[in-house]
């Protein structure tokens, strides 16, 4: 009998929420941009490999920005600044204000990959380069006409690729290199309109279809086994220096909250409950296993550094690496299926792969799934999950990774020995599988819980929430919030609890990362004290964090190890 394989691939898709409840304005375009470039590309891929399955897990508080985008485009009142530029009348001249957002995102992309390829755009850098040479461009040095040209681009460029080889309106943009009428801005515009507001219907088309399975994450993020219990990065990394307060204040019940809205609004998005939960950063820990096995939650997923960590600390001899990293577990006391990541295969589409020929870099990923298969026991069926960010890799790849992804679904939907399946359909396996004896709490980024916690920066970041949340429980306890205020609070607390506010703490990122996430993590906090009628800490007021770094792939995502 031939030896046979599971695939699961699973992309990760999140953004954490950039939107300003004062002002209604999102204070970042990522959202969108990413809904027109990898949200596209990715469905129309699995949409055209009838025979391929995957797992695409769509996290709450990003699904809830595109459809706030969905509404935007419906009313007509659009509350993001750069995309209200790309329609704009240009009677009025552009305030400096708005040039100054022109100049500082519209270059803000993979320059090999997604600028120079475009001689038009090019010609913009350069020129915004070359009058730059002694300094700064002065925002009225260059005309309306050339920020109207600069943002068309931009735009131009984020679309996906799937959509610049069927979509004729980007080709003539595109052939027509600049001064571009305003009635072609509103052609991208609509364009825009239409790929956003169709992400959401056309997951759930694929899903109701069984092409793929959707999963879920705790609604915004959160990274979970560090609200549950700060102790849990030590399981890992033993002398790890902790935040000064002993415990994140009620961090079981907030983990609890998330997952409770994560499967609630997954429901009604998608008209049936998620089988399974992607955690945020795959962190796992046991407390958060036993919340999910308190879901009925079908299965789980993290690193398999998390699982070597697990296996070691048993106690018993280590198994070779093909005797337990490629089956799904059973979680301590419960029949949650645990699946964990080749973390190598996972990063070489991360991070190797797009510097490679597409075709090239699709035959030799399949030709390590023939090995694994080729390796297993004679009566095994190996299953192989591969788990990555689903958007951010893609801008270093050609073509947005367009031949990678079309090989590599063309070679799968016919192989006679590696199969795609989903975590779903994997978990049944599970049921007669090995018990976990423990957990050691960890993430997919080198198997423990640093990228979050333990410098001084990311800790102080923690006291600073710690001491926010306290608050936030003496208010709420004291009755002076009426029912709508107090949802109002929780759900700005929420946005604090995110994980990514974590990530982008430290000198190791570059700073105008570092520089943004932290104002828009102290914005957040200040927001949420103007809710409970506190007065804003003056530590909120002194910048956290200041970013020094170069850091792969600009520091949005992290190899394994």
């Amino acid at each position: 009998m031939e030896k046979r394989a599971d695939l699961v691939l699973c992309w990760h898709m999140h953004q954490p929420d950039y939107r300003d409840y004062a002002s209604g304005e999102f204070t970042q375009p990522w959202v969108y941009l990413h809904a027109i470039k990898d949200y596209a590309d990715m469905a129309a891929h699995l949409e055209r490999h009838a025979e391929v399955r995957a797992v695409v897990n769509l996290v709450p508080v990003l699904l809830e920005q595109l459809e706030d985008y969905a509404d935007q485009f419906a009313t007509g009142r659009i509350r993001d600044p750069l995309l209200a530029l790309l329609a704009r009348e240009e009677a009025t001249p552009l305030t400096p204000e708005e040039r100054q957002l022109v100049f500082t995102q519209c270059f803000r992309a993979n320059h090999e990959k997604m600028v120079q390829p475009y001689p038009a755009y090019k010609g913009l850098h350069d020129l915004y380069l070359a009058l730059g040479e002694h300094g700064r461009v002065p925002s009225d040095y260059l005309s309306d006409r050339y920020c109207y040209d600069l943002v068309t681009w931009y735009h131009l460029a984020w679309i996906g690729e799937t959509v610049k080889r069927s979509s004729a309106l980007v080709a003539r943009l595109m052939s027509s290199g600049t001064a571009f009428a305003r009635a072609d801005r509103q052609a991208l515009f609509e364009l825009v309109a239409e790929l956003v507001t169709g992400t959401i219907p056309r997951y759930a088309r694929l899903a109701a279809t069984g092409r793929i399975e959707l999963s879920t994450t705790p609604e915004r993020h959160p990274l979970a086994p560090l609200l549950i219990d700060f102790r849990a990065a030590r399981e890992s990394r033993p002398e790890l220096e902790l935040p000064a307060a002993a415990a994140y204040p009620g961090g079981v019940g907030r983990v609890r909250a998330h997952l409770d809205a994560a499967f609630v609004t997954h429901a009604r998005r998608f008209r049936a409950a998620p089988a399974g939960v992607w955690p945020a950063e795959g962190a796992i820990s046991a407390p958060l296993l036993a919340l999910l096995a308190e879901h009925r939650c079908r299965w789980t997923a993290s690193s398999e550094s998390v699982l070597a960590n697990t296996l070691r600390a048993s106690g018993g001899p280590m198994p070779e690496r093909a005797q337990y990293a490629y089956r799904p577990w059973r979680a301590p006391g419960s029949e949650l299926a645990c699946f964990f990541r080749d973390d190598r295969l996972s990063d070489l589409i991360g991070f190797e792969y797009a510097k490679w020929d597409g075709v090239e870099a699709a035959a030799h990923f399949v030709g390590e799934l023939e090995a694994i298969a080729a390796r297993a026991g004679a009566d095994a069926m190996p299953v192989v999950s591969v788990i990555l960010d689903g958007e951010n890799c893609w801008e270093y790849y050609p073509y947005n990774g367009f031949y990678f992804l079309d090989a590599l679904y063309d070679k799968l939907a016919s192989h006679p020995v590696i199969r795609t399946t989903t975590f779903a359909a994997a978990a049944s396996s599970a049921a007669n599988g090995d018990e976990l004896p423990r957990i050691v709490a960890g993430s997919w980024v080198h198997g423990d819980l640093t990228t979050w916690i333990g410098s001084p920066e990311k800790n102080r970041a923690w006291e600073l929430l710690v001491a926010a949340k306290a608050d936030f429980d003496r208010v709420a306890g004291s009755g002076r919030l009426g029912a709508d205020a107090l949802a109002a609070a929780e759900r700005q607390l929420a946005d604090c609890e995110s994980s990514d506010w974590f990530w982008w703490m430290g000198d190791y990122n570059p700073a105008f990362a570092v520089a943004t996430f932290d104002q828009l993590y102290r914005a957040n906090l200040a927001r949420l004290y103007r809710l409970l009628g506190l007065a804003i800490p003056d530590a909120l007021a002194e910048p956290i964090s200041r970013g020094t770094g170069h850091p792969e792939l600009g520091g949005a995502m992290r190899r394994a190890s």
